[in-house]
């Protein structure tokens, strides 16, 4: 096999959306460790906003893609970045990492691969549900729900934008940077006024570089390559491979069990998503 055929496989499709679901996996495990004063939202709205900018600053093009793409679609993507992490945060905090996970994560791929994909979707939502909610012990709050619905609604709308933006030719790094960028500068006067006092410890910043850097800049620019020849509603279905991680992370990092339900949910989803990134 040519180098060029195995660096291809490696930087286009199904892997690099994959390689982000590791990374985005870690979300839970390292926003726990932050300072009991910081707010959800902050947490969330801090990484996004460093994360944001990083991504912004760093790529080539963008320039370009403000100038020559529909800015009405930069506008929706950069709002609904946004909107995913200042739903997303607080949806954890009233409903549990468990619900507000299933929820936000399962809305996208219901929403965007039913068409597309009606078995392997339906095989991916049912194995990630298995998984996350199977110790029984979940809690449901409406509210908390509801903005985990908000969260994955504007992770679906996201996706397709970029989707559609990177599909015109555009790069994909210029595409993410600029709608990233756009949310980071929507996001900062909402992590002003939530307060960033939390920041000023060890425990925060630490948090933030790890939310920004890896879960953000990294995870988003792995992303932005899988887009390039991965469909909107195959990306968000394979997605659901960010729980089986963290729930691996808990095991191993945390010392957390798992019931055999659960085991039984990964193995569905390990089947579902094999099965798609084929």
């Amino acid at each position: 096999m040519s180098s060029t055929v195995v660096r291809a496989r490696f930087t286009h499709g199904p892997l690099p959306i994959l390689g982000a679901c590791v990374l985005w996996g870690t979300t839970g495990t390292v926003s726990s460790l932050a300072p009991a004063s910081a707010p959800a939202s902050a947490v969330g709205a801090a990484g996004l906003v460093v994360g944001g900018l990083l991504l912004f600053l760093t790529a080539r093009g963008t320039r370009d893609v403000i100038a020559r793409a529909d800015r009405r679609l930069l506008l929706v993507g950069a709002v609904t970045v946004a909107g995913y992490a200042l739903a997303f945060y607080p949806a954890v905090a009233r409903t549990g990492v468990a619900v507000a996970t299933t929820v936000a994560l399962a809305t996208a791929p219901i929403v965007l691969g039913m068409r597309a994909r009606p078995v392997v979707t339906s095989l991916a939502v049912a194995g990630c549900a298995a998984l996350v909610l199977g110790g029984g012990e979940a809690h449901v709050d409406l509210v908390g729900v509801g903005l985990a619905v908000v969260a994955g609604l504007s992770y679906a709308v996201y996706s397709v934008v970029c989707a559609h933006l990177i599909g015109l030719g555009h790069p994909s790094r210029a595409v993410v940077g600029t709608v990233f960028g756009g949310a980071s500068a929507l996001t900062l006067p909402v992590l002003l006024v939530l307060g960033v006092g939390w920041l000023g410890s060890g425990a925060g910043v630490a948090v933030v570089v790890h939310l920004s850097v890896f879960t953000t800049f990294l995870a988003y620019l792995l992303f932005g390559l899988g887009l390039r020849q991965t469909s909107a509603a195959a990306a968000t279905t394979l997605t659901l491979a960010e729980p089986a991680v963290a729930a691996v992370l808990g095991v191993v990092v945390l010392g957390e069990r798992l019931p055999a339900v659960s085991w039984c949910g990964m193995a569905v989803l390990a089947v579902a998503l094999a099965a798609l990134s084929r």
